[in-house]
């Protein structure tokens, strides 16, 4: 049952070919915080299949009649592969993530995701992290390379891959409702590090 804790909410975007767990983990742990987590298809489809063949129900699309980004205090952005390419070749969330970015308000993105962010010129002369398959994209595009599972610089949040989800998950609990929550979280999922 969720017990709202925050009036913080987050945007989960889910493409076709997503890495599932990546955007679940995350999920789950906000939704375990009491953090409103809405998963959103990119597609007109609630029903999302990941690139291993598992079909996810999303709460909503973008293009739902009453989906606004502005309310969202988080975009955050699961990788896997074509999910990745799929987000980045969705204009509004590109287009959303541009303002977000430039007005200070927080975006996050795991694995293959931050070259997304890094495409987009938000990651130049920010501390950043993603999948090491992406890295070179980061680089390319004037990030300033980290190799710490979850970076957090400014308003940017990013990590590298499923492993790191946990910590990323955690990481926007801490953000939103302090160490004391972050505790609480961890050991709702009997987390042992």
């Amino acid at each position: 049952m969720f017990k709202k804790t925050s009036d913080k909410r987050v945007a989960a975007f889910f493409a076709e070919g997503l890495e599932e767990c990546e955007g679940l983990v995350v999920c789950d742990l906000l939704y375990r915080a009491g953090i409103r987590t809405d998963k959103v298809s990119i597609s007109d489809n609630l029903a999302v299949t990941s690139s291993h063949e598992v079909t996810i129900v999303c709460d909503r699309t973008i293009h739902d009649d009453d989906f606004s980004f502005d309310d969202y205090d988080l975009l955050f952005l699961p990788g896997g592969m074509p999910g990745s390419n799929n987000l980045r070749a969705c204009e509004m969330l590109c287009n959303a993530l541009r303002s977000f970015a430039s007005a200070g308000k927080d975006v996050a993105a795991v694995c293959a995701a931050p070259y997304i962010l890094a495409e987009l010129g938000l990651l130049k002369d920010r501390r950043a992290t993603s999948n090491p398959g992406f890295q070179h994209v980061l680089t390319e595009h004037g990030a300033k390379l980290s190799q710490d599972p979850v970076v957090v610089d400014g308003n940017l949040i990013t990590s590298q891959g499923l492993g790191t989800s946990i910590e990323l998950g955690l990481t926007l609990v801490g953000r939103y409702l302090g160490d004391e929550a972050v505790e609480s979280t961890k050991g709702k999922i009997v987390y042992m590090r």
